[in-house]
């Protein structure tokens, strides 16, 4: 049987995605396979300590490379860089992968045709083991391309291993936004579980992921963290919510407990053991 995929997303960052994700996984049953689809900030790891098992590259988009042996250093290509990727200091062409942006313009004005284009490690992705099941994970290096790409990778690893073990939930913990690597999130997903909080800001963000979840073909249901915090901007997602057809499964108030665990690294599963229980049955149900 295809396991259900739970994606837990958010409009913007910093409403308690992660924190809630690792305490939803402490209630999730024994066959569930974990998944870390924020490559970009993967935070998930730092609370779920997986033991790692293997370690893979990811390469992503191709960038230009110079046969130094055969460049004569007549400069052509670094005038038709548009962004001073190469570096022509010391005779010879050096392309700086970090700015090289794959457009192969050098490879196309270069007559000893000395230049090629070549695949390029973007990040890497790992499999690991946690106390709660297996877990995919990625990192994206800094200032890398293709986020999309791998978050589509770690899923895809994820579905993969739920096959192989049985399991019959992945959960996944998807990145902040409405960008690239959280349509790459949503899109496939049985249910997008949107974590918000009680702002204008929490408000606006929320209808844009839930906007995308629609145009992408995943149920969405919204948790609403730190509720306590307004109680005006509390009613106002509430109504948003009732206004757009969005299950509202919990309102959780601001847990300075909750804080505590996360700052030690700890999943705050006892501090929010009264909200996840009755979220997750909902979610069942859902």
């Amino acid at each position: 049987m295809k396991p259900k995929e739970i994606t837990i997303v958010s409009g913007k960052g910093g409403t308690g995605k992660t924190s809630l994700t690792a305490a939803l996984v402490s209630f999730a049953p024994q066959r569930t396979v974990l998944c870390e689809a924020d490559v970009d900030a993967p935070d998930l790891e730092i609370l779920l300590h997986p033991v790692k098992v293997s370690e893979h590259p990811f390469m992503g988009m191709r960038t230009a490379a110079v046969d130094a042996e055969r460049c004569i250093g007549c400069g052509k290509c670094e005038s038709v860089c548009r962004f001073e990727a190469i570096d022509m200091s010391s005779g010879k062409a050096v392309v700086d992968k970090t700015f090289c942006e794959g457009c192969s313009a050098c490879t196309l004005v270069c007559p000893q045709e000395c230049i090629l284009m070549e695949d390029t490690r973007q990040g890497t992705w790992f499999f690991g083991q946690t106390d709660f099941g297996p877990m995919v994970h990625a990192r994206l290096n800094p200032g890398g391309e293709n986020s999309g790409m791998l978050v589509q990778l770690v899923r895809k690893e994820a579905r993969l291993t739920a096959k192989k073990t049985g399991a019959g939930i992945i959960l996944t913990d998807g990145p902040p936004g409405i960008a690239c690597p959280a349509i790459s999130a949503v899109t496939g997903a049985d249910i997008a579980l949107i974590v918000t909080e009680p702002t204008m800001s929490g408000r606006h963000d929320m209808l844009r992921i839930a906007e995308l979840c629609e145009r992408f073909g995943a149920k969405a249901a919204v948790i609403l963290n730190k509720a306590d915090l307004s109680n005006e901007g509390a009613v106002k997602i509430e109504e948003a919510c009732r206004e757009n057809g969005l299950p509202l499964l919990a309102s959780i108030p601001f847990l300075l407990d909750v804080v505590h665990a996360v700052a030690q690294a700890r999943i705050p599963s006892e501090e929010l053991k009264s909200y996840i229980g009755p979220i997750w049955e909902k979610l069942m149900k859902l």
